[in-house]
Protein backbone atom coordinates (compact mmCIF):
# COMPACT_ATOMS: atom_id res chain seq x y z
CA UNK A 1 0.00 0.00 0.00
CA UNK A 2 1.44 3.35 -1.03
CA UNK A 3 1.08 6.47 1.09
CA UNK A 4 0.21 8.35 -2.11
CA UNK A 5 -2.79 6.17 -2.89
CA UNK A 6 -6.52 6.35 -2.37
CA UNK A 7 -6.17 3.07 -0.49
CA UNK A 8 -4.07 4.73 2.23
CA UNK A 9 -6.37 7.77 2.39
CA UNK A 10 -9.14 5.36 3.39
CA UNK A 11 -7.03 2.94 5.43
CA UNK A 12 -5.35 5.51 7.69
CA UNK A 13 -8.46 7.39 8.95
CA UNK A 14 -10.21 4.06 9.61
CA UNK A 15 -7.26 2.80 11.67
CA UNK A 16 -7.04 6.09 13.60
CA UNK A 17 -10.78 6.13 14.30
CA UNK A 18 -10.73 2.56 15.63
CA UNK A 19 -7.49 3.22 17.53
CA UNK A 20 -8.97 6.04 19.62
CA UNK A 21 -12.29 4.25 20.13
CA UNK A 22 -10.92 1.06 21.73
CA UNK A 23 -9.25 0.56 25.14
CA UNK A 24 -5.48 0.95 25.35
CA UNK A 25 -4.88 -2.73 26.16
CA UNK A 26 -6.24 -3.79 22.75
CA UNK A 27 -4.47 -1.21 20.62
CA UNK A 28 -1.38 -3.30 19.99
CA UNK A 29 -3.65 -5.89 18.34
CA UNK A 30 -5.08 -3.22 16.04
CA UNK A 31 -1.64 -1.81 15.19
CA UNK A 32 -0.22 -5.25 14.47
CA UNK A 33 -3.18 -6.28 12.32
CA UNK A 34 -3.11 -2.96 10.44
CA UNK A 35 0.65 -3.22 9.93
CA UNK A 36 0.47 -6.76 8.56
CA UNK A 37 -2.42 -5.82 6.28
CA UNK A 38 -0.48 -2.74 5.12
CA UNK A 39 2.49 -4.92 4.17
CA UNK A 40 0.44 -7.74 2.63
CA UNK A 41 -1.04 -5.27 0.14
CA UNK A 42 2.25 -5.55 -1.76
CA UNK A 43 2.80 -9.30 -1.67
CA UNK A 44 1.17 -11.37 1.03
CA UNK A 45 3.75 -14.17 0.88
CA UNK A 46 6.57 -11.89 2.01
CA UNK A 47 4.88 -11.34 5.36
CA UNK A 48 6.37 -14.75 6.17
CA UNK A 49 9.84 -13.15 6.14
CA UNK A 50 8.80 -10.54 8.71
CA UNK A 51 7.30 -13.29 10.87
CA UNK A 52 10.59 -15.25 10.72
CA UNK A 53 12.66 -12.21 11.73
CA UNK A 54 10.20 -11.36 14.50
CA UNK A 55 10.11 -14.89 15.95
CA UNK A 56 13.88 -15.44 15.81
CA UNK A 57 14.76 -12.08 17.32
CA UNK A 58 12.10 -12.34 20.03
CA UNK A 59 13.50 -15.74 20.99
CA UNK A 60 17.13 -14.53 20.86
CA UNK A 61 16.29 -11.51 22.98
CA UNK A 62 14.68 -13.65 25.68
CA UNK A 63 17.58 -16.09 25.70
CA UNK A 64 20.19 -13.35 25.95
CA UNK A 65 18.23 -11.79 28.78
CA UNK A 66 18.68 -14.98 30.81
CA UNK A 67 22.47 -14.81 30.56
CA UNK A 68 24.70 -12.36 32.39
CA UNK A 69 27.96 -12.80 30.49
CA UNK A 70 28.34 -11.58 26.94
CA UNK A 71 30.14 -14.74 25.94
CA UNK A 72 27.08 -16.83 26.72
CA UNK A 73 24.84 -14.40 24.81
CA UNK A 74 26.99 -14.41 21.71
CA UNK A 75 25.55 -17.55 20.10
CA UNK A 76 22.07 -15.99 20.13
CA UNK A 77 23.38 -12.76 18.63
CA UNK A 78 25.04 -14.85 15.90
CA UNK A 79 21.74 -16.68 15.30
CA UNK A 80 19.96 -13.34 14.90
CA UNK A 81 22.63 -11.95 12.59
CA UNK A 82 22.79 -15.13 10.53
CA UNK A 83 19.01 -15.31 10.10
CA UNK A 84 18.37 -11.67 9.28
CA UNK A 85 21.43 -11.03 7.15
CA UNK A 86 20.96 -14.43 5.49
CA UNK A 87 17.44 -13.48 4.39
CA UNK A 88 18.66 -10.07 3.27
CA UNK A 89 21.52 -11.60 1.28
CA UNK A 90 19.31 -14.23 -0.34
CA UNK A 91 16.66 -11.84 -1.58
CA UNK A 92 18.73 -8.73 -2.24
CA UNK A 93 22.34 -9.68 -2.94
CA UNK A 94 22.49 -13.28 -4.14
CA UNK A 95 21.92 -12.42 -7.79
CA UNK A 96 24.52 -9.65 -7.67
CA UNK A 97 27.22 -11.99 -6.39
CA UNK A 98 26.01 -14.80 -8.63
CA UNK A 99 26.17 -12.61 -11.75
CA UNK A 100 29.58 -11.25 -10.71
CA UNK A 101 30.93 -14.77 -10.30
CA UNK A 102 29.48 -15.79 -13.67
CA UNK A 103 31.20 -12.82 -15.36
CA UNK A 104 34.47 -13.69 -13.63
CA UNK A 105 34.33 -17.36 -14.64
CA UNK A 106 33.42 -16.42 -18.20
CA UNK A 107 36.60 -14.36 -18.42
CA UNK A 108 38.53 -17.61 -17.99
CA UNK A 109 36.14 -19.71 -20.09
CA UNK A 110 35.09 -21.70 -17.03
CA UNK A 111 31.61 -23.20 -17.04
CA UNK A 112 29.34 -21.63 -14.42
CA UNK A 113 25.71 -22.69 -14.25
CA UNK A 114 24.25 -21.58 -10.91
CA UNK A 115 20.82 -20.12 -11.82
CA UNK A 116 19.58 -16.73 -10.68
CA UNK A 117 17.20 -16.45 -7.73
CA UNK A 118 14.14 -15.30 -9.66
CA UNK A 119 12.07 -13.46 -7.03
CA UNK A 120 10.99 -9.88 -6.44
CA UNK A 121 12.84 -7.94 -3.76
CA UNK A 122 10.59 -7.85 -0.66
CA UNK A 123 9.59 -4.25 -0.01
CA UNK A 124 11.31 -2.71 3.02
CA UNK A 125 13.49 -5.73 3.84
CA UNK A 126 16.60 -3.59 4.38
CA UNK A 127 14.71 -1.29 6.75
CA UNK A 128 12.97 -3.78 9.02
CA UNK A 129 16.06 -6.02 9.04
CA UNK A 130 18.21 -3.21 10.43
CA UNK A 131 15.50 -2.19 12.87
CA UNK A 132 15.16 -5.64 14.40
CA UNK A 133 18.95 -6.18 14.38
CA UNK A 134 19.42 -3.02 16.43
CA UNK A 135 17.19 -4.64 19.09
CA UNK A 136 19.18 -7.87 19.36
CA UNK A 137 22.50 -5.99 19.36
CA UNK A 138 21.26 -3.67 22.12
CA UNK A 139 20.06 -6.63 24.19
CA UNK A 140 23.42 -8.34 23.65
CA UNK A 141 25.23 -5.19 24.82
CA UNK A 142 22.95 -4.83 27.84
CA UNK A 143 21.58 -1.51 26.61
CA UNK A 144 18.03 -2.86 26.33
CA UNK A 145 16.20 -5.42 28.43
CA UNK A 146 14.53 -8.14 26.36
CA UNK A 147 10.93 -7.48 25.41
CA UNK A 148 8.68 -10.12 26.94
CA UNK A 149 5.42 -9.14 25.26
CA UNK A 150 5.48 -10.86 21.84
CA UNK A 151 2.75 -8.61 20.47
CA UNK A 152 4.52 -5.38 21.40
CA UNK A 153 7.75 -6.70 19.91
CA UNK A 154 5.94 -7.65 16.69
CA UNK A 155 4.43 -4.15 16.46
CA UNK A 156 7.91 -2.65 16.91
CA UNK A 157 9.22 -4.67 13.96
CA UNK A 158 6.24 -4.03 11.67
CA UNK A 159 4.81 -0.62 12.73
CA UNK A 160 3.15 0.41 9.46
CA UNK A 161 4.04 4.14 9.22
CA UNK A 162 7.76 3.38 9.03
CA UNK A 163 7.77 -0.29 8.02
CA UNK A 164 8.92 -0.10 4.40
CA UNK A 165 11.15 3.00 4.24
CA UNK A 166 11.93 4.11 7.76
CA UNK A 167 12.88 6.00 9.76
CA UNK A 168 14.82 3.04 11.17
CA UNK A 169 13.84 3.23 14.82
CA UNK A 170 15.63 1.91 17.89
CA UNK A 171 13.87 -0.35 20.36
CA UNK A 172 14.93 1.79 23.34
CA UNK A 173 13.11 4.73 21.80
CA UNK A 174 10.03 3.32 20.06
CA UNK A 175 9.09 0.21 22.04
CA UNK A 176 8.30 1.98 25.35
CA UNK A 177 5.86 4.24 23.47
CA UNK A 178 3.59 1.27 22.76
CA UNK A 179 3.06 0.90 26.51
CA UNK A 180 2.02 4.54 26.94
CA UNK A 181 -1.68 5.27 26.95
CA UNK A 182 -2.43 7.69 24.13
CA UNK A 183 -5.44 9.95 24.28
CA UNK A 184 -6.86 12.04 21.47
CA UNK A 185 -5.07 15.39 21.43
CA UNK A 186 -6.39 17.89 18.89
CA UNK A 187 -3.17 19.88 18.64
CA UNK A 188 -1.01 16.78 18.23
CA UNK A 189 -3.35 15.30 15.63
CA UNK A 190 -3.46 18.49 13.56
CA UNK A 191 0.32 18.88 13.82
CA UNK A 192 0.70 15.34 12.49
CA UNK A 193 -1.65 16.10 9.61
CA UNK A 194 0.31 19.24 8.73
CA UNK A 195 3.53 17.23 8.58
CA UNK A 196 1.79 14.69 6.34
CA UNK A 197 0.54 17.42 3.99
CA UNK A 198 4.07 18.82 3.70
CA UNK A 199 5.27 15.32 2.84
CA UNK A 200 2.58 14.94 0.17
CA UNK A 201 3.58 18.27 -1.38
CA UNK A 202 7.21 17.13 -1.56
CA UNK A 203 6.24 13.82 -3.15
CA UNK A 204 3.29 14.63 -5.42
CA UNK A 205 4.07 18.20 -6.45
CA UNK A 206 7.88 18.20 -6.59
CA UNK A 207 9.43 14.71 -6.68
CA UNK A 208 7.03 13.10 -9.15
CA UNK A 209 7.20 16.04 -11.57
CA UNK A 210 11.00 15.96 -11.44
CA UNK A 211 10.94 12.19 -12.01
CA UNK A 212 9.35 12.59 -15.44
CA UNK A 213 12.34 14.61 -16.67
CA UNK A 214 15.02 12.68 -14.77
CA UNK A 215 13.81 9.25 -15.90
CA UNK A 216 13.69 10.21 -19.57
CA UNK A 217 17.21 11.65 -19.56
CA UNK A 218 18.95 9.13 -17.29
CA UNK A 219 17.34 6.11 -18.94
CA UNK A 220 18.59 7.30 -22.35
CA UNK A 221 21.87 9.10 -21.57
CA UNK A 222 23.35 8.48 -25.01
CA UNK A 223 20.63 10.62 -26.61
CA UNK A 224 21.55 13.82 -24.83
CA UNK A 225 24.42 16.22 -24.29
CA UNK A 226 24.80 19.43 -22.35
CA UNK A 227 21.92 21.12 -20.58
CA UNK A 228 19.44 18.20 -20.44
CA UNK A 229 22.00 16.04 -18.61
CA UNK A 230 23.03 18.88 -16.32
CA UNK A 231 19.44 19.84 -15.54
CA UNK A 232 18.43 16.20 -14.96
CA UNK A 233 21.28 15.82 -12.47
CA UNK A 234 20.22 18.88 -10.49
CA UNK A 235 16.62 17.71 -10.69
CA UNK A 236 17.52 14.26 -9.38
CA UNK A 237 19.21 15.78 -6.32
CA UNK A 238 15.91 17.39 -5.39
CA UNK A 239 13.80 14.49 -6.61
CA UNK A 240 15.45 11.98 -4.30
CA UNK A 241 15.39 14.42 -1.40
CA UNK A 242 11.70 15.31 -1.84
CA UNK A 243 10.74 11.69 -2.52
CA UNK A 244 12.50 10.21 0.50
CA UNK A 245 12.05 13.05 2.98
CA UNK A 246 8.44 13.30 1.80
CA UNK A 247 7.95 9.63 2.74
CA UNK A 248 9.59 10.26 6.11
CA UNK A 249 7.32 13.27 6.74
CA UNK A 250 4.20 11.24 5.95
CA UNK A 251 5.45 8.41 8.20
CA UNK A 252 6.32 10.78 11.05
CA UNK A 253 3.02 12.63 10.67
CA UNK A 254 0.98 9.41 10.56
CA UNK A 255 2.63 8.16 13.74
CA UNK A 256 2.20 11.54 15.43
CA UNK A 257 -1.55 11.53 14.78
CA UNK A 258 -1.75 8.37 16.90
CA UNK A 259 0.62 9.76 19.54
CA UNK A 260 3.92 8.14 18.53
CA UNK A 261 7.14 10.07 18.11
CA UNK A 262 9.38 8.85 15.28
CA UNK A 263 12.89 10.22 14.91
CA UNK A 264 13.66 13.02 12.47
CA UNK A 265 15.17 11.52 9.33
CA UNK A 266 16.14 14.62 7.36
CA UNK A 267 17.25 18.05 8.51
CA UNK A 268 17.64 20.19 5.39
CA UNK A 269 20.78 18.36 4.14
CA UNK A 270 21.48 20.67 1.21
CA UNK A 271 22.31 23.47 3.66
CA UNK A 272 25.22 21.41 5.00
CA UNK A 273 28.65 23.06 5.12
CA UNK A 274 30.61 19.81 4.84
CA UNK A 275 30.08 16.20 3.80
CA UNK A 276 30.37 15.22 7.45
CA UNK A 277 27.51 17.58 8.28
CA UNK A 278 25.57 16.31 5.26
CA UNK A 279 25.52 12.83 6.77
CA UNK A 280 24.24 14.24 10.06
CA UNK A 281 21.31 15.72 8.13
CA UNK A 282 20.62 13.07 5.43
CA UNK A 283 18.86 9.77 6.26
CA UNK A 284 19.75 10.33 9.90
CA UNK A 285 18.30 7.05 11.12
CA UNK A 286 20.55 5.03 8.78
CA UNK A 287 23.73 7.08 9.23
CA UNK A 288 23.35 6.93 13.01
CA UNK A 289 22.71 3.16 12.74
CA UNK A 290 25.99 2.65 10.91
CA UNK A 291 27.75 4.93 13.39
CA UNK A 292 26.54 2.98 16.43
CA UNK A 293 26.66 -0.57 15.09
CA UNK A 294 29.57 -0.52 12.62
CA UNK A 295 31.76 2.59 12.79
CA UNK A 296 32.23 2.70 16.57
CA UNK A 297 32.74 -1.10 16.90
CA UNK A 298 35.44 -0.81 14.21
CA UNK A 299 37.20 1.73 16.42
CA UNK A 300 35.76 4.96 15.07
CA UNK A 301 38.32 7.76 15.15
CA UNK A 302 40.02 6.46 18.33
CA UNK A 303 42.57 4.52 16.33
CA UNK A 304 45.63 5.21 14.20
CA UNK A 305 44.91 7.62 11.34
CA UNK A 306 45.22 5.02 8.60
CA UNK A 307 42.75 2.83 10.48
CA UNK A 308 40.41 5.79 10.92
CA UNK A 309 40.42 6.33 7.16
CA UNK A 310 39.85 2.61 6.65
CA UNK A 311 36.89 2.66 9.05
CA UNK A 312 35.27 5.55 7.19
CA UNK A 313 35.70 3.89 3.82
CA UNK A 314 34.35 0.56 5.06
CA UNK A 315 31.27 2.19 6.61
CA UNK A 316 30.40 4.14 3.48
CA UNK A 317 31.04 1.27 1.09
CA UNK A 318 28.75 -0.91 3.23
CA UNK A 319 26.23 1.95 3.29
CA UNK A 320 26.36 2.12 -0.50
CA UNK A 321 25.85 -1.64 -0.71
CA UNK A 322 22.91 -1.37 1.69
CA UNK A 323 21.20 0.84 -0.87
CA UNK A 324 21.36 -1.70 -3.65
CA UNK A 325 23.13 -4.64 -5.25
CA UNK A 326 24.79 -2.66 -8.01
CA UNK A 327 28.31 -1.35 -8.62
CA UNK A 328 26.84 2.15 -8.92
CA UNK A 329 25.83 2.14 -5.25
CA UNK A 330 29.21 0.78 -4.17
CA UNK A 331 30.94 3.54 -6.13
CA UNK A 332 28.60 6.14 -4.62
CA UNK A 333 29.36 4.94 -1.09
CA UNK A 334 33.11 4.79 -1.75
CA UNK A 335 32.98 8.32 -3.16
CA UNK A 336 31.36 9.70 0.01
CA UNK A 337 33.88 7.81 2.15
CA UNK A 338 36.69 9.30 0.06
CA UNK A 339 35.21 12.79 0.51
CA UNK A 340 35.42 12.38 4.28
CA UNK A 341 38.97 11.02 4.23
CA UNK A 342 40.15 13.84 1.95
CA UNK A 343 38.42 16.44 4.14
CA UNK A 344 40.44 15.20 7.13
CA UNK A 345 43.71 15.07 5.19
CA UNK A 346 43.28 18.54 3.67
CA UNK A 347 41.85 20.28 6.76
CA UNK A 348 44.99 22.34 7.52
CA UNK A 349 45.58 23.27 3.87
CA UNK A 350 41.98 24.40 3.46
CA UNK A 351 42.20 26.52 6.61
CA UNK A 352 45.31 28.28 5.28
CA UNK A 353 43.58 28.98 1.97
CA UNK A 354 40.52 30.36 3.76
CA UNK A 355 42.71 32.55 5.96
CA UNK A 356 44.73 33.78 2.96
CA UNK A 357 41.55 34.74 1.10
CA UNK A 358 40.21 36.54 4.17
CA UNK A 359 37.06 34.42 4.31
CA UNK A 360 37.51 34.03 8.07
CA UNK A 361 36.49 37.66 8.38
CA UNK A 362 33.38 37.19 6.22
CA UNK A 363 31.62 34.26 7.89
CA UNK A 364 28.37 34.53 5.89
CA UNK A 365 30.19 34.42 2.54
CA UNK A 366 32.38 31.59 3.85
CA UNK A 367 29.30 29.63 4.89
CA UNK A 368 27.63 30.13 1.50
CA UNK A 369 30.76 28.93 -0.32
CA UNK A 370 30.96 25.82 1.87
CA UNK A 371 27.28 25.06 1.32
CA UNK A 372 27.65 25.41 -2.46
CA UNK A 373 30.76 23.21 -2.55
CA UNK A 374 29.20 20.54 -0.33
CA UNK A 375 26.03 20.48 -2.42
CA UNK A 376 28.00 20.00 -5.63
CA UNK A 377 30.12 17.24 -4.13
CA UNK A 378 26.89 15.44 -3.20
CA UNK A 379 25.51 16.26 -6.66
CA UNK A 380 28.51 14.66 -8.38
CA UNK A 381 28.00 11.51 -6.31
CA UNK A 382 24.27 11.43 -7.15
CA UNK A 383 25.19 10.81 -10.80
CA UNK A 384 26.53 7.38 -9.85
CA UNK A 385 23.59 6.72 -7.51
CA UNK A 386 21.00 7.37 -10.23
CA UNK A 387 22.78 6.04 -13.32
CA UNK A 388 21.78 2.57 -14.45
CA UNK A 389 25.42 1.49 -14.69
CA UNK A 390 28.94 2.78 -14.04
CA UNK A 391 29.45 3.22 -17.79
CA UNK A 392 26.26 5.31 -18.00
CA UNK A 393 27.50 7.48 -15.14
CA UNK A 394 30.78 8.27 -16.88
CA UNK A 395 28.94 8.82 -20.16
CA UNK A 396 26.69 11.38 -18.43
CA UNK A 397 29.62 13.15 -16.79
CA UNK A 398 31.55 13.20 -20.06
CA UNK A 399 28.61 14.62 -22.03
CA UNK A 400 27.25 17.01 -19.43
CA UNK A 401 29.31 20.03 -20.49
CA UNK A 402 29.36 19.38 -24.21
CA UNK A 403 27.32 21.70 -26.38
CA UNK A 404 25.11 20.56 -29.18
CA UNK A 405 21.91 21.16 -31.04
CA UNK A 406 19.85 20.34 -27.96
CA UNK A 407 21.88 22.40 -25.43
CA UNK A 408 18.82 24.32 -24.25
CA UNK A 409 16.11 21.89 -25.35
CA UNK A 410 14.50 19.76 -22.62
CA UNK A 411 13.93 16.84 -24.95
CA UNK A 412 10.82 15.18 -26.40
CA UNK A 413 7.77 14.27 -24.32
CA UNK A 414 8.76 16.80 -21.64
CA UNK A 415 6.24 19.52 -20.93
CA UNK A 416 7.83 22.93 -20.35
CA UNK A 417 5.12 23.60 -17.76
CA UNK A 418 6.34 20.65 -15.68
CA UNK A 419 9.90 21.98 -15.75
CA UNK A 420 8.86 25.49 -14.74
CA UNK A 421 6.58 24.13 -12.02
CA UNK A 422 9.42 21.98 -10.70
CA UNK A 423 11.86 24.89 -10.59
CA UNK A 424 9.39 27.21 -8.88
CA UNK A 425 8.45 24.47 -6.38
CA UNK A 426 12.12 23.86 -5.53
CA UNK A 427 12.73 27.58 -4.97
CA UNK A 428 9.67 27.87 -2.71
CA UNK A 429 10.65 24.75 -0.76
CA UNK A 430 14.21 25.98 -0.27
CA UNK A 431 12.92 29.36 0.92
CA UNK A 432 10.72 27.60 3.49
CA UNK A 433 13.61 25.38 4.57
CA UNK A 434 15.92 28.38 4.87
CA UNK A 435 13.38 29.79 7.33
CA UNK A 436 13.36 26.44 9.12
CA UNK A 437 17.09 26.79 9.77
CA UNK A 438 16.15 29.55 12.23
CA UNK A 439 12.65 28.69 13.42
CA UNK A 440 9.91 26.07 13.25
CA UNK A 441 7.37 26.51 10.47
CA UNK A 442 4.91 24.44 12.50
CA UNK A 443 5.19 26.84 15.42
CA UNK A 444 4.89 29.78 13.03
CA UNK A 445 1.63 28.43 11.61
CA UNK A 446 0.24 27.53 15.04
CA UNK A 447 0.92 31.05 16.31
CA UNK A 448 -1.29 32.66 13.65
CA UNK A 449 -5.00 33.49 13.98
CA UNK A 450 -7.44 30.81 12.93
CA UNK A 451 -8.35 32.50 9.62
CA UNK A 452 -4.71 32.70 8.54
CA UNK A 453 -4.09 29.10 9.59
CA UNK A 454 -7.02 27.81 7.58
CA UNK A 455 -5.97 29.94 4.60
CA UNK A 456 -2.56 28.21 4.73
CA UNK A 457 -4.23 24.78 4.95
CA UNK A 458 -6.50 25.61 2.02
CA UNK A 459 -3.60 26.77 -0.16
CA UNK A 460 -1.54 23.66 0.72
CA UNK A 461 -4.37 21.28 -0.17
CA UNK A 462 -5.18 23.18 -3.37
CA UNK A 463 -1.50 23.03 -4.42
CA UNK A 464 -1.64 19.24 -4.07
CA UNK A 465 -4.96 18.91 -5.92
CA UNK A 466 -4.02 21.29 -8.76
CA UNK A 467 -0.36 20.44 -9.29
CA UNK A 468 0.12 17.00 -7.77
CA UNK A 469 0.58 13.84 -9.80
CA UNK A 470 -1.81 11.02 -8.87
CA UNK A 471 -0.43 8.05 -10.74
CA UNK A 472 0.65 6.31 -7.50
CA UNK A 473 4.35 6.46 -8.31
CA UNK A 474 6.36 4.33 -5.88
CA UNK A 475 8.80 6.00 -3.52
CA UNK A 476 12.43 5.66 -4.63
CA UNK A 477 13.60 4.01 -1.42
CA UNK A 478 11.09 1.16 -1.75
CA UNK A 479 13.69 -0.56 -3.96
CA UNK A 480 16.17 -0.59 -1.09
Amino acid sequence: MLFNSLHYLVFFPVVVAIYFSIPHRYRWILLLSASYYFYMCWKAEYLFLILISTAIDYFCGLQMGKRVKRESRRKFLILSLFTNLGLLFSFKYFNFFNDSMRDLFNQFNIFYNIPAFDVLLPVGISFYTFQTLSYTIDVYRGVKKPERHPGIFAVYVAFFPQLVAGPIERSVRLMPQFYEQKSFDYQRVTDGLKIMVWGFIKKLVIADHLAMYVNQIYNNPGNYTGMPLLLATYFFAFQIYCDFSGYSDIAIGSAKVMGYDLMQNFRRPYFSRSISEFWKRWHISLSSWFRDYLYIPLGGNRVAKWRWYYNLLVVFIVSGFWHGANWTFLFWGALHGSYLVLSIITAKIRYRIVSFLGLVNTPILHKVIKVVITFHLALFAWVFFRANSISDAFLILGSMFRGGANWFKPGPKIDGFDINLAIISILVMEAIQLYQERASVLEFINSKPVLIRWAIYYVAVMVILLFGTFEEVEFIYFQF
